[in-house]
Parts: structure tokens; sequence; C-alpha cells
């Protein structure tokens, strides 16, 4: 009997061994992703393009929707548009079409695919700091980086001057907006809007990524400060307050931020706000209620206007 247990112990063992080994060699050294296009400037309205994620690498492809209105010329404003859990672009980059007529905006819109959406969110929202596997990726494969590389690809491909972007982001876009913005201050962002977050990155070195910054590589004053720096807008939905829209964490963790994401999104902006007037630092950062709106990006996009004319 003890001999089959310990059988059965070793096959599951090898067993297990084995799947997570094919695992992390389909998702992290296996190529993947859509064939990548040719270099050509960007059409006007709806267009799309596949480039290379990361700058020395050759293992991953992205697509990245844009629409361009016909009289947007170089110098003119650029906002990337970050979708959802839902890694649908296409759909984001329609929210803002009419609105980048009206305003003359050239929209970009980065597609983070994956297969297993539903289950991981390390590759998008938390920025692809770590695999599922809880390893730490190099700073030049982390998402916000590749949004640097694709802002060099159409400034290379378009003969664009512009030195800086806005982004918005909405629900997971939300995530990715505001940890960017901590993470990667250095960024080319003007101004950045993160929209009804299902969860924050708060400013508390105790706490572990993605709740707080420990283990994040931005545990230092200076870097925050850099963040601060930027203009950070926190757009909440009035009615953003039911827990049962869209995909919501309800860890232990995520629980304390709050019951809902209107109640997370005002505790992150206070929390964040206390700690730069203890410090006496500079903040750049507002927040924002829209009214008798819920979890819907395209009215909070419709919103989100007013902060990048």
């Amino acid at each position: 009997m003890i001999r089959f247990l310990k059988k059965a112990i070793l096959y599951t063992f090898a067993f297990l061994l084995l799947l997570t080994v094919t695992g992390y060699i389909y998702l992290y050294v296996l190529p993947k992703g859509p064939k990548v296009t040719e270099v050509s400037p960007i059409a006007h309205g709806e267009d799309y393009f596949v480039m290379y994620a990361y700058k020395d690498s050759q293992r991953k492809s992205i697509k990245v929707r844009t629409y361009k209105p016909e009289q947007w010329s170089n110098g003119q404003k650029i906002v990337f548009v970050m979708h959802g859990g839902g890694r649908n672009a296409k759909d984001y980059l329609r929210a803002w079409t009419r609105m980048a007529d009206e305003h003359n905006l050239l929209i970009i819109a980065p597609e983070f695919a994956s297969k297993f959406s539903d289950i991981t969110t390390n590759d998008y929202q938390e920025g692809n700091l770590f695999t599922f596997f809880g390893t730490r990726n190099p700073r030049e494969e982390w998402a916000y980086t590749v949004v640097e590389n694709v802002f060099d690809h159409i400034k290379s491909a378009n003969d664009i001057s512009n030195e800086h972007y806005d982004i918005f982001g909405h629900s997971a876009g939300g995530q990715f907006v505001h940890r960017m913005l901590m993470l990667l201050p250095e960024a080319r962002i003007e101004t950045a809007v993160a929209a009804n977050a299902g969860f924050y990155t708060f400013p508390d070195e105790s706490l572990k990524f993605p709740y707080g910054l420990r283990h994040s590589g931005t545990e230092s004053e200076s870097q925050m400060q850099q963040a601060y720096q930027k203009k950070l807008i926190i757009l909440l939905g009035e009615l953003d307050n039911d827990p049962e829209l869209g995909i919501f964490r309800t860890t232990e963790m995520a629980m304390q931020q709050g019951a809902h994401r209107l109640e997370r999104g005002s505790r992150f902006y206070k929390a964040n706000r206390d700690l730069v007037a203890k410090n006496k630092w500079i903040f750049n950062w507002e927040i924002d209620t829209v009214a008798n709106v819920g979890h819907d990006y395209r009215k909070m996009s419709q919103n989100a206007i007013t902060w990048l004319k």
C-alpha cells in the first residue's frame, strides 16, 4: 500500500511538473501573435498594423488598431485607448471615432490579445511585470514598455514629431493606466485618464504588488514623486457601485480597498493625496466622478474627452 502511494505521488508530481514546463514554454518561450505587417503610414479612418512588441525580440507580436481623421496632421493630439479585460480593442477604438473626428485626435488602440484572458491578468492590467508562474519579467517586456514601443513605431513610420501622447483606459484598462504612471513614470504621457478600475496598486510598500508597491521595482520616493508630477485623472462612474457589473476582483486584499469600484477609486485617490500632503510633494492628480454613469466604457470615454482637449 505504501509503495503504491509513493508511486502515485511520484507520478502526480511528474505530471504536474510536465504540465508546468509545457505551459511555461507555450506562454513565454514559443513565438506567438499575429503576422507582422509591412511598415507603412497609418491610413485615414480605421486601420491597423502588427509589430513586434519588444525592441530586441521577435518572440511576441501585437496588433495595433488605429483611427485617423482626414484632417489630422503631424503635431496634433495622439490618444492611446486601452481596452478592458475583454481585450476588445476594436470596440474601444470605435467608441472614440466620433470624438476623434470632432476633436481631431489620432487614436491608437493596442490589442493585448490572449487566449487565457479569462484566467490571467498578469500580462495586461498588471503590466507583465511577472509571469503567470510568478517569475519576474525583464523591464523591456513590461506591457507598459510595449506602449512606448508602439509610440516609437508610429513616430518613425509616419514621420511624426510629437514628443508626448495622452492615454485613456477603462476597467482593466484603468488598472493598466494608473499602474503605468506609477511604475513607468518616465513614459512620455502628457495626460492619463484611468476610468473605473476594478482595483488599484496603493502607494504602500508593505503590500505586495499588485495591491501595493512591494516587489514592483518602484519603491523609491523619487519615482513616486515623478509619478505625482504627471497629470492623472481618476475617473469614476457615480453608478459604478455594483460589484456584479463586469469582472470584479473579490480577493481579501481587493475587498480591503472597498466594496465596489466607486469606493475603491475614491480611497486610492485619497491615499495618494494624503501621502503627497505628508511629504509636501507636487501633486498633479485629480479625481472626477461622472454623474448617472456606471460601468460603461462608451459613456466614460465621452466624459474623458473633457480632460484631453
